[in-house]
């Protein structure tokens, strides 16, 4: 018994530091939520980190999508109570013991990246709205599935989490587009209606592509795309009345999201700028704790 503790205690450990490495800026959002919380939350969000990254660290893309499609079996076998030897797998199969979590969600987001991970390289989302339903199914899912994990049934606080998680997965795809570019992706996660908008997209050979002669017209994209990500962080924040004082905690990650959303609007939308880099989202770290301390304490989101 005190094995199977100690190898527990291990896994959640690994949790917490997969969080704090790749997901920094939402590790200190977790720190905020109660105790009685936050265990489940590592566990899920560092679910997260190893989806969101199997593409990222594969040297061949079909490694990074077996990974994915293992990760959907393994949420199957999780379900029907199977051991399965991996720190993550083991620490959220744990707290699915523990809470009534929607298998629903977690397939949802797994799903979504197995699609994203398929597209071809010229596969150009049409609209802005399939890159919403993208950022749904992978952020706003994380935080539907923590407001079950804590007993929080609240239509405001689901709907709430709907738009901040549609706000943190555009913002956090913008910030990402210089990395995609270095991989020749072509900047994929420009919508071709947007691309459009912005003379930046050109057809060649019967297929579209995003070209960058113009740094004016991405700088124009970028801000199409964050002005629609500011939106719902409005409608979120609109939300904040009824929304119960139990679920405000997991809501905290509409501050780095707004955090982004002010460090592009510094650079003028340029997400080339080297100053997005920098720090926690662009800001010093200090201001950034301060900014989530604040929101944390006067109980908002």
């Amino acid at each position: 018994m005190s094995g199977a503790s100690s190898s527990l205690r291990a896994a959640f450990s690994h949790c917490v530091q997969q969080v704090r490495n790749y997901d920094y800026h939402h590790y200190l959002c977790l720190l905020e939520l109660p105790s009685e919380l936050r265990k489940t939350a590592f566990a899920l969000r560092a679910f997260n980190v190893e989806t969101s990254k199997a593409m990222d660290i594969a040297s061949d893309p079909r490694i990074g999508l077996m990974r994915l499609v293992w990760w959907k079996e393994a949420i199957d076998k999780i379900y029907v109570r199977k051991q399965i030897e991996h720190p993550v797998a083991q620490a959220l199969a744990s707290v699915l013991s523990e809470n009534k979590i929607s298998k629903g969600w977690l397939k949802r987001s797994v799903e979504a990246r197995i699609n994203d991970a398929n597209r071809e390289i010229s596969d150009i989302p049409e609209k802005i709205e399939d890159l919403e339903k993208y950022a749904e199914d992978t952020v706003s899912t994380l935080l539907y599935t923590t407001l079950q994990a804590g007993g929080i049934k609240s239509t405001a606080a689901d709907h709430a989490a709907s738009h901040i998680g549609k706000a943190s997965g555009l913002l956090l795809l913008l910030k990402s587009l210089p990395y995609h570019a270095s991989r020749n992706r072509h900047f994929s996660y420009i919508p071709a209606e947007v691309a459009a908008n912005h003379g930046l997209l050109v057809k060649e050979g019967g297929r579209s592509e995003i070209h960058l002669d113009s740094r004016e017209g991405l700088c124009d994209a970028v801000f199409e795309m964050a002005s629609v990500a500011n939106v719902h962080l409005l409608k979120a924040r609109e939300l904040s009345g009824a929304v119960p004082i139990e679920a405000r905690p997991v809501l905290l990650e509409s501050v780095p999201a707004q955090v982004l959303l002010d460090s592009l609007n510094r650079v003028q939308f340029d997400v080339f700028d080297p100053r997005l880099a920098r720090g926690v989202l662009g800001v010093s770290p200090l201001w950034y704790h301060v900014k989530l301390k604040w929101y944390s304490w006067r109980g908002k989101y």
